[in-house]
Parts: C-alpha cells; sequence; structure tokens
C-alpha cells in the first residue's frame, strides 16, 4: 500500500457538514438532509454516480412524553426509538430496580416483575461483556414488565437508543411489547426503593406510525474483477445532538478512503462499494435490506466488509472481527504498516452494519473507537454530549490512514490471502 493520507481539511470540512444536518433521526428532515449531502460528497469522493435503493419500514416519531411520580415530580426522560405508546391516560405502575439489569438480576427479582416498569442502566456500549439496552427490554417483556425506563451516564440529561422493537412484525414469542423510555441518573435516584416500597410513576408516551421510506445510498468503483470490498458507515443517528461520534465520524472517514482510493481504481485486482447504510438505528434494517437481498453469487463476490462506525471519540481504535478469526493477521499486517495501533475483539456482536454481512458468512469486522475504555469520549453516544467538540482532528486522521491502509491492502490482497479471511479459527 503506497498511498498516503493528507486531505485532513476535507476530512473535517465532510464532518463538519454531516455534523450541520443535525442528529439524522429516521424520518426527519435532518434525516433528509445527511442523504442529500451524502449523494453530493459520495459523487465528489468517487467521481460515480449514487445507486439508490429504497428501504420500505415502518416509520414512527414521538410527539410528546412524560414520567411523572406520585407527587408531581417531573423525571427528565426522552422515548426510545422505536418504541409503542402508552395509553392516552398514561400508564401507571410501580417500579422496580433491577440495578445494572444483568439476567440475573432479572431472575433474582422474577417475583417482582410481573405488573410494574423495569428500571436498569446504560452501559459503556464499547466494551466486553457489555449487555445491550435490546437485551434488557426483551427481558423486561419475558418476566412480565409493563414499562421500561433506562438510566444513561450524563448528570441532567437522558439517553436516547433504540429499544430494539421492530414495529413491522409481532413479537415471535406472542408477548406484547411495552413502552420504553431513556432517564437521568437523578430520575433513576429518586426512584429507588425506599423502606416505605416501590415509588409509582405516571408513564405517558404518545407515538405515530406510518409506512416510511429511506435510502441506502451505493457508489461503485469497479475494479478488475467481479469481486468488491465494501466500505460502509451508517447515515441515521438519534435526536438528542449532532450524533457526531456516532456515526459522522465513520461517514467521513468512508469518504476520505474513498476519495484516497478513487485514482486509478480500474487498474485494482477488486472494485471498492461505497456503503452508506440507512435505518440502522431500527435494528440494522439497512444493513439487513441489502445483505438479505443478495444473491448466493454476490455474496461469494464481496470478500470483505469494513464496517466505520463511531471512529472518533478516543485515539484506540479497535476491530470488532465477528470470529472470523483468520482475518486478524492480516489487519494487524495493516495496522503495523501504517503505524496505527490496533486492537481487537473477536466475539460476534451484532452492534452495527457489520453484524448482517458476518451473519451471512462474509468476512466483516467493525472499526470503533474506544472500545474497553471507561473514560473515551465515546461513552456519551446516545447522550446530548454526541457533538462536533468531542472528536479532534487526529482522531479523525488516524482512523482515516488505517482504513485506507487496510482498504486498499484488500483491493490487491492475494487470494490464498482472501480465502484465509473467512475461517474461522486462528491461523497463521
Amino acid at each position: 500500500m503506497t498511498e498516503s493520507y493528507g486531505q485532513d481539511d476535507v476530512l473535517l470540512a465532510d464532518f463538519g457538514r454531516l455534523c450541520d444536518c443535525g442528529g439524522r433521526l429516521c424520518g426527519t428532515e435532518s434525516e433528509a438532509a445527511a442523504v442529500a449531502c451524502l449523494q453530493v460528497l459520495g459523487r465528489q469522493a468517487t467521481g460515480q454516480e449514487p445507486r439508490i435503493a429504497n428501504i420500505a419500514y415502518q416509520g414512527w416519531s414521538a410527539r410528546n412524553w412524560s414520567l411523572v411520580g406520585m407527587d408531581g415530580t417531573e423525571h427528565v426522560c426522552h422515548p426510545l426509538v422505536p418504541t409503542i405508546g402508552t395509553p392516552p391516560s398514561g400508564l401507571e405502575a410501580e417500579v422496580v430496580d433491577l440495578g445494572r439489569g444483568t439476567p440475573e438480576e432479572f431472575i433474582a427479582h422474577r417475583d417482582e416483575i410481573p405488573g410494574r416498569i423495569v428500571l436498569v442502566r446504560h452501559e459503556l456500549m464499547f466494551a466486553a461483556g457489555t449487555i445491550h439496552r435490546g437485551s434488557k427490554h426483551k427481558a423486561a417483556i419475558e418476566h412480565g414488565a409493563v414499562g421500561f425506563l433506562i438510566a444513561g451516564p450524563v448528570n441532567g440529561h437522558p439517553v436516547a437508543g433504540s429499544s430494539e422493537r421492530n414495529p413491522a412484525s409481532s413479537r415471535k414469542d406472542g408477548k406484547p411489547d411495552i413502552p420504553a423510555l431513556g432517564v437521568s441518573p437523578e430520575a433513576a435516584a429518586a426512584l429507588a426503593r425506599r423502606s416505605t416500597g416501590l415509588p409509582r410513576v405516571r408513564m405517558q408516551i404518545d407515538v405515530a406510525e406510518t409506512p416510511a421510506k429511506a435510502q441506502n445510498l451505493f457508489f461503485d468503483m469497479k475494479g478488475r474483477s467481479d469481486e468488491w470490498i465494501v466500505l460502509s458507515a451508517h447515515i441515521d443517528g438519534h435526536d438528542l445532538a449532532e450524533s457526531a461520534m456516532d456515526n459522522a465520524s465513520g461517514l467521513a472517514v468512508a469518504l476520505a478512503v474513498a476519495r484516497a482510493l478513487a485514482p486509478g481504481m480500474a487498474e485494482r485486482r477488486r472494485g471498492l462499494r461505497l456503503a452508506f447504510f440507512n435505518v440502522e438505528e431500527w435494528a440494522l434494517s439497512g444493513s439487513e435490506n441489502y445483505v438479505s437481498g443478495l444473491c448466493e453469487a454476490e455474496r461469494q463476490e464481496i470478500k470483505l466488509n469494513i464496517n466505520l462506525d463511531c471512529v472518533a471519540g478516543s485515539d484506540r481504535l479497535t476491530a470488532l472481527t465477528s470470529n472470523f478469526a483468520g482475518l486478524e493477521p492480516f489487519l494487524l499486517e495493516q495496522s503495523e504498516c501504517c503505524n496505527v495501533p490496533l486492537g481487537l475483539y473477536r466475539p460476534h456482536q451484532m452492534n452495527s452494519d457489520h453484524g448482517n454481512f458476518a451473519e451471512a458468512g462474509i468476512p466483516a469486522f467493525r472499526l470503533v473507537a474506544g472500545f474497553n475504555d471507561i473514560n473515551a469520549k465515546t461513552r456519551l453516544v446516545l447522550t446530548p454530549h454526541d457533538t462536533r467538540d468531542k472528536v479532534s482532528g487526529n482522531e479523525l486522521a488516524r482512523a482515516a490512514r488505517l482504513a485506507l491502509q487496510i482498504a486498499g491492502a484488500a483491493l490487491e490482497a492475494d487470494p490464498d490471502i482472501v480465502s484465509r479471511w473467512r475461517q474461522r479459527s486462528f491461523s497463521r
């Protein structure tokens, strides 16, 4: 790999333009502005016209919401995407605090949960052993809860995120979904169990749901063969802030890598497909729509998915390798070549678009910043602090340098090296 990365000004300008669009929650003007912006930026970076794929999904918006104690105290809260609503009069019930919300805590309190609202804690998202809020929401439903609250990490502010509900289909277990709110740490403290018993609240959420469409964007730069490297990042975000780390950082870095590789692409062994997936916060719906629509031959033609999601907010980068152990030596070699340290985490996680590629047997990894680092700014993802000031130019440039090295080498890698990427056991 001989290309150097030296377009920091353009990288920062692209990042700023994407943050200017706002939080990019699906179905909002902010998201539409980002899609339009990316069509222009992608065309400029690749020299190719965008291929637009419409995704039908169940649109959702929350119009009003509140969480009020029986003494009239109004607690800071925010609806999780895409929660169901409550009855117009609200949902009144006692709150049972399960702490972190581990499986063991659910089991220990199983007799107290039915008919009550469960309260759990939001965890550091990018860490080994993290229990996703979707798993906790599912456990609350399975144990008979009537509502779900999750407390965020930032004083005075709620946390956003997805409840992992699929509004287009009913639950496979036949159990009804339950309304879900993110709350502040202070709200969680106020709703702790007292000697007099469990606190009681009224939860109100008014939502609107209607069929909707979003767009995936693809920019194909063909190589000498029919094989492809897919470089991806997700478009949509949340409405509490700018979704700067999650995922304007990944979008801007993907554009930078594509821009650096565009010259001479026709002479490379493989083509590069720049993919901007949408509806990611709706249980990875955009990438699932794309991957499920590929025939077996098309899946075989994709040799690697490089997924960029939250690549700034820390100078520590990690590849989540989705149990593709045979990919790891290649990634470490590229890390050494460009002098950007890279950590590895092998267990498969469905926490971004690479997960759907991996589920289909396509080698895939997610590049993420701040993994296992409790002090990283990425701990503020899904809060009102996910803003552009949390991202430094050096962090973006480091991620771009590493992603460029990996993508460039993958485009030219020998077939015997590529064949090892699919191996699930480690071998040199």
